[in-house]
Protein backbone atom coordinates (compact mmCIF):
# COMPACT_ATOMS: atom_id res chain seq x y z
CA UNK A 1 0.00 0.00 0.00
CA UNK A 2 1.38 3.39 -1.10
CA UNK A 3 2.34 5.92 2.15
CA UNK A 4 1.68 8.62 0.05
CA UNK A 5 -1.74 7.73 -1.62
CA UNK A 6 -2.67 7.31 2.68
CA UNK A 7 -1.20 10.63 3.49
CA UNK A 8 -2.95 11.92 0.89
CA UNK A 9 -6.51 10.28 2.19
CA UNK A 10 -5.26 12.00 5.62
CA UNK A 11 -5.42 15.56 4.27
CA UNK A 12 -8.33 15.38 2.45
CA UNK A 13 -9.82 14.26 5.34
CA UNK A 14 -8.68 16.93 7.40
CA UNK A 15 -9.03 19.48 5.21
CA UNK A 16 -12.42 18.09 3.88
CA UNK A 17 -11.77 19.31 0.14
CA UNK A 18 -9.73 17.86 -2.88
CA UNK A 19 -8.13 20.89 -3.66
CA UNK A 20 -6.86 22.58 -0.44
CA UNK A 21 -5.55 19.39 -0.25
CA UNK A 22 -3.41 19.43 -3.39
CA UNK A 23 -2.96 22.84 -2.26
CA UNK A 24 -1.27 21.85 0.92
CA UNK A 25 0.81 18.29 -0.80
CA UNK A 26 1.95 20.89 -3.52
CA UNK A 27 0.48 19.06 -6.77
CA UNK A 28 -3.05 18.85 -8.73
CA UNK A 29 -6.26 18.64 -7.40
CA UNK A 30 -6.36 15.47 -10.63
CA UNK A 31 -3.53 14.27 -8.79
CA UNK A 32 -5.28 13.50 -5.84
CA UNK A 33 -8.25 12.53 -6.98
CA UNK A 34 -6.55 9.28 -8.98
CA UNK A 35 -4.45 8.34 -5.46
CA UNK A 36 -8.08 8.49 -3.56
CA UNK A 37 -9.19 6.23 -6.42
CA UNK A 38 -6.36 4.14 -6.39
CA UNK A 39 -6.96 3.63 -2.74
CA UNK A 40 -10.53 3.31 -2.74
CA UNK A 41 -10.16 0.43 -5.22
CA UNK A 42 -7.10 -1.05 -3.82
CA UNK A 43 -9.26 -1.14 -0.56
CA UNK A 44 -12.66 -2.12 -2.43
CA UNK A 45 -14.30 0.54 -0.48
CA UNK A 46 -16.01 4.48 -0.90
CA UNK A 47 -13.80 6.45 1.36
CA UNK A 48 -15.73 9.75 0.72
CA UNK A 49 -18.84 11.09 -0.58
CA UNK A 50 -18.59 14.17 -3.10
CA UNK A 51 -20.88 16.87 -4.00
CA UNK A 52 -20.13 20.18 -5.71
CA UNK A 53 -19.82 21.84 -2.12
CA UNK A 54 -18.73 19.31 0.34
CA UNK A 55 -16.01 16.59 0.97
CA UNK A 56 -17.09 14.02 3.64
CA UNK A 57 -15.92 10.76 5.35
CA UNK A 58 -17.92 7.56 4.66
CA UNK A 59 -18.35 4.94 7.23
CA UNK A 60 -15.74 2.76 5.89
CA UNK A 61 -13.45 6.29 5.21
CA UNK A 62 -14.29 6.77 9.17
CA UNK A 63 -12.50 3.20 10.00
CA UNK A 64 -10.18 3.56 8.12
CA UNK A 65 -9.05 7.12 9.56
CA UNK A 66 -7.06 6.30 12.77
CA UNK A 67 -5.89 2.97 10.98
CA UNK A 68 -4.12 5.07 8.39
CA UNK A 69 -2.91 7.30 10.83
CA UNK A 70 -1.46 5.08 12.59
CA UNK A 71 0.37 4.00 9.42
CA UNK A 72 1.61 7.20 8.42
CA UNK A 73 2.61 7.94 11.94
CA UNK A 74 4.73 4.85 12.13
CA UNK A 75 6.23 5.42 8.33
CA UNK A 76 7.61 9.25 9.69
CA UNK A 77 9.20 7.41 12.54
CA UNK A 78 11.00 4.94 10.60
CA UNK A 79 12.68 7.83 8.10
CA UNK A 80 13.52 9.91 11.26
CA UNK A 81 14.99 6.68 12.89
CA UNK A 82 16.85 5.47 10.59
CA UNK A 83 16.76 7.50 7.58
CA UNK A 84 19.01 10.41 6.59
CA UNK A 85 18.02 13.31 7.64
CA UNK A 86 19.36 15.18 4.52
CA UNK A 87 16.65 13.46 2.25
CA UNK A 88 13.70 14.56 4.30
CA UNK A 89 11.95 16.46 1.70
CA UNK A 90 8.75 18.79 1.95
CA UNK A 91 7.38 22.23 2.27
CA UNK A 92 6.84 23.89 5.50
CA UNK A 93 4.94 26.99 6.24
CA UNK A 94 6.04 29.39 8.73
CA UNK A 95 4.02 32.18 10.22
CA UNK A 96 5.77 34.62 12.69
CA UNK A 97 6.15 37.93 14.41
CA UNK A 98 8.41 40.74 13.66
CA UNK A 99 9.69 40.24 17.08
CA UNK A 100 11.39 36.64 16.08
CA UNK A 101 12.64 38.25 12.75
CA UNK A 102 14.54 40.93 14.43
CA UNK A 103 16.21 38.38 17.27
CA UNK A 104 17.33 35.25 16.20
CA UNK A 105 14.62 33.92 12.79
CA UNK A 106 17.66 34.17 10.23
CA UNK A 107 19.90 31.62 12.33
CA UNK A 108 16.57 29.28 12.40
CA UNK A 109 16.50 29.56 8.73
CA UNK A 110 20.09 28.94 8.35
CA UNK A 111 20.48 25.83 10.17
CA UNK A 112 17.40 24.12 8.53
CA UNK A 113 18.75 24.61 5.12
CA UNK A 114 21.96 23.02 6.72
CA UNK A 115 19.93 20.14 8.07
CA UNK A 116 17.54 19.45 5.80
CA UNK A 117 18.74 20.90 2.15
CA UNK A 118 15.84 19.42 0.34
CA UNK A 119 12.97 21.41 2.85
CA UNK A 120 11.77 24.80 1.37
CA UNK A 121 10.23 27.41 3.76
CA UNK A 122 7.62 29.50 3.40
CA UNK A 123 7.76 32.68 5.41
CA UNK A 124 4.89 34.87 6.46
CA UNK A 125 5.19 37.79 9.33
CA UNK A 126 1.74 39.46 10.53
CA UNK A 127 1.04 40.13 13.94
CA UNK A 128 0.11 37.17 16.38
CA UNK A 129 -3.60 36.90 16.01
CA UNK A 130 -3.16 36.52 12.40
CA UNK A 131 -0.84 33.53 12.46
CA UNK A 132 -2.75 31.65 14.91
CA UNK A 133 -5.68 32.05 12.30
CA UNK A 134 -3.58 30.90 9.79
CA UNK A 135 -2.17 27.97 11.47
CA UNK A 136 -5.75 26.76 12.49
CA UNK A 137 -6.75 27.26 9.08
CA UNK A 138 -4.55 25.39 7.86
CA UNK A 139 -2.28 28.10 6.13
CA UNK A 140 0.78 27.51 8.53
CA UNK A 141 2.34 24.76 9.68
CA UNK A 142 4.37 26.35 11.92
CA UNK A 143 3.68 29.46 14.27
CA UNK A 144 6.48 31.34 16.64
CA UNK A 145 4.35 33.74 17.85
CA UNK A 146 3.53 35.10 21.58
CA UNK A 147 1.21 32.16 22.01
CA UNK A 148 0.23 29.80 23.72
CA UNK A 149 -2.47 28.98 21.19
CA UNK A 150 -5.38 27.08 22.98
CA UNK A 151 -7.00 24.56 20.41
CA UNK A 152 -7.64 21.04 19.98
CA UNK A 153 -4.78 18.88 18.29
CA UNK A 154 -2.45 22.05 18.85
CA UNK A 155 1.07 21.43 20.37
CA UNK A 156 2.98 24.18 22.32
CA UNK A 157 6.30 24.59 22.96
CA UNK A 158 7.67 27.37 25.25
CA UNK A 159 10.00 29.33 23.41
CA UNK A 160 11.68 32.47 25.37
CA UNK A 161 10.31 35.62 26.68
CA UNK A 162 11.67 39.17 26.05
CA UNK A 163 11.05 41.70 29.10
CA UNK A 164 9.43 45.03 27.73
CA UNK A 165 10.70 48.50 27.95
CA UNK A 166 9.34 52.35 27.55
CA UNK A 167 11.38 53.53 24.82
CA UNK A 168 11.56 57.39 22.86
CA UNK A 169 13.86 59.32 20.90
CA UNK A 170 16.00 61.49 22.96
CA UNK A 171 15.00 64.53 21.54
CA UNK A 172 11.95 64.13 23.23
CA UNK A 173 13.89 64.84 26.52
CA UNK A 174 12.02 62.50 28.62
CA UNK A 175 15.23 60.41 29.82
CA UNK A 176 17.13 60.68 32.95
CA UNK A 177 14.63 60.49 35.38
CA UNK A 178 11.71 58.69 37.16
CA UNK A 179 8.83 59.00 35.21
CA UNK A 180 4.73 58.50 36.03
CA UNK A 181 2.06 57.09 33.15
CA UNK A 182 0.17 60.75 33.51
CA UNK A 183 4.01 62.07 32.70
CA UNK A 184 4.47 60.68 29.27
CA UNK A 185 0.55 60.34 27.86
CA UNK A 186 0.69 63.56 26.28
CA UNK A 187 2.70 61.62 23.71
CA UNK A 188 0.95 59.20 22.10
CA UNK A 189 1.83 55.90 22.75
CA UNK A 190 2.82 53.37 19.99
CA UNK A 191 1.37 49.48 20.54
CA UNK A 192 1.28 46.23 18.28
CA UNK A 193 -2.34 45.41 16.52
CA UNK A 194 -4.94 46.17 18.55
CA UNK A 195 -6.25 42.87 20.34
CA UNK A 196 -2.81 41.48 20.15
CA UNK A 197 -1.11 40.54 23.68
CA UNK A 198 1.54 43.73 23.85
CA UNK A 199 -1.61 46.24 22.76
CA UNK A 200 -3.53 44.66 25.41
CA UNK A 201 -0.88 44.60 28.20
CA UNK A 202 -0.71 48.68 27.54
CA UNK A 203 -4.70 48.84 27.59
CA UNK A 204 -4.60 47.03 30.74
CA UNK A 205 -2.02 49.37 32.25
CA UNK A 206 -4.14 53.02 31.36
CA UNK A 207 -7.18 51.28 32.45
CA UNK A 208 -5.79 50.48 35.77
CA UNK A 209 -4.00 53.67 36.52
CA UNK A 210 -7.00 55.93 36.60
CA UNK A 211 -6.63 57.71 33.99
CA UNK A 212 -9.28 59.12 31.49
CA UNK A 213 -8.93 56.45 28.55
CA UNK A 214 -10.25 59.30 26.38
CA UNK A 215 -7.11 61.48 26.72
CA UNK A 216 -4.56 58.29 26.06
CA UNK A 217 -3.56 58.21 22.51
CA UNK A 218 -2.77 54.36 21.77
CA UNK A 219 -1.67 53.98 18.45
CA UNK A 220 -1.65 50.79 16.22
CA UNK A 221 0.60 49.05 13.87
CA UNK A 222 1.41 45.16 12.80
CA UNK A 223 4.71 46.38 11.58
CA UNK A 224 7.76 46.69 13.69
CA UNK A 225 9.35 48.88 11.24
CA UNK A 226 7.04 50.97 11.37
CA UNK A 227 6.71 51.92 14.97
CA UNK A 228 10.62 52.38 15.73
CA UNK A 229 10.97 54.52 12.48
CA UNK A 230 8.17 56.98 14.29
CA UNK A 231 9.33 56.61 17.43
CA UNK A 232 12.82 57.55 16.51
CA UNK A 233 11.39 60.28 14.47
CA UNK A 234 10.22 61.60 17.73
CA UNK A 235 6.50 61.10 16.94
CA UNK A 236 5.87 59.36 20.10
CA UNK A 237 6.97 56.57 22.80
CA UNK A 238 6.52 52.77 22.66
CA UNK A 239 6.95 49.74 24.77
CA UNK A 240 8.82 47.04 22.73
CA UNK A 241 10.75 43.82 23.45
CA UNK A 242 14.13 44.52 24.70
CA UNK A 243 15.43 42.35 22.21
CA UNK A 244 14.18 44.46 19.47
CA UNK A 245 15.27 47.87 20.40
CA UNK A 246 18.98 46.78 21.75
CA UNK A 247 20.88 48.02 18.99
CA UNK A 248 18.97 51.13 18.47
CA UNK A 249 19.97 52.09 22.33
CA UNK A 250 23.06 51.17 21.26
CA UNK A 251 23.03 54.11 18.30
CA UNK A 252 21.55 55.85 20.99
CA UNK A 253 18.66 56.30 18.27
CA UNK A 254 16.20 55.61 21.10
CA UNK A 255 16.35 55.76 24.99
CA UNK A 256 15.25 53.98 27.68
CA UNK A 257 12.54 55.61 29.89
CA UNK A 258 12.02 55.10 33.38
CA UNK A 259 8.66 54.32 34.06
CA UNK A 260 6.92 53.46 36.67
CA UNK A 261 4.57 51.46 34.54
CA UNK A 262 5.66 47.70 33.94
CA UNK A 263 4.79 45.83 31.20
CA UNK A 264 4.41 41.89 31.18
CA UNK A 265 7.21 40.28 29.37
CA UNK A 266 6.16 39.12 25.99
CA UNK A 267 6.23 35.30 25.85
CA UNK A 268 7.22 32.90 22.98
CA UNK A 269 5.82 30.10 21.72
CA UNK A 270 6.57 27.53 18.94
CA UNK A 271 2.90 25.86 17.90
CA UNK A 272 2.09 22.92 15.47
CA UNK A 273 -0.37 20.64 14.59
CA UNK A 274 0.30 17.32 15.64
CA UNK A 275 -0.61 15.51 12.83
CA UNK A 276 1.03 11.90 11.18
CA UNK A 277 2.75 11.91 8.51
CA UNK A 278 4.48 15.96 9.00
CA UNK A 279 7.38 15.67 11.42
CA UNK A 280 8.67 18.52 10.00
CA UNK A 281 7.10 21.53 11.89
CA UNK A 282 7.72 19.42 14.88
CA UNK A 283 11.43 18.97 14.27
CA UNK A 284 11.70 22.13 13.55
CA UNK A 285 9.67 23.65 16.71
CA UNK A 286 12.01 22.22 18.36
CA UNK A 287 15.07 23.80 16.95
CA UNK A 288 13.67 26.92 17.31
CA UNK A 289 13.46 26.22 21.15
CA UNK A 290 17.16 25.16 20.97
CA UNK A 291 17.66 28.48 19.25
CA UNK A 292 15.21 30.62 21.41
CA UNK A 293 17.14 29.45 24.63
CA UNK A 294 20.62 30.29 22.87
CA UNK A 295 21.83 26.23 23.42
CA UNK A 296 24.22 25.31 20.86
CA UNK A 297 23.02 23.04 17.98
CA UNK A 298 24.80 20.14 15.76
CA UNK A 299 24.07 18.15 13.76
CA UNK A 300 22.04 15.79 15.23
CA UNK A 301 19.76 18.04 17.57
CA UNK A 302 17.07 18.36 14.82
CA UNK A 303 15.88 15.11 15.35
CA UNK A 304 14.77 14.60 18.54
CA UNK A 305 11.74 15.99 18.78
CA UNK A 306 10.90 15.22 22.56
Amino acid sequence: MNIRFLETFLWVARLRSFSSAADRLCTTQAAVSNRIATLEKDLGVRLFDRDLRNVSLTPAGERALAQAETIVRLAADLRLGVGDPQRLRGRVAIGTIDTVVYAWLPRLVEHVKSIYPEVDLDLTVDNSLTVARMLLEGQVDLALIAGPVLAPGCRNIELCSYGCVWVASPRLALHGRRLLLEDIVTQPIFAFSRGSQPHQNVQKLVESSGLDPHLVRILNSNSLATITRLVRDGMGVAVLPDVVVAEMLEREELVLLEVDARIPPLNLHAIFRDEPGSPLPGLIAHMAATIAAGAPLDGHAALHTE
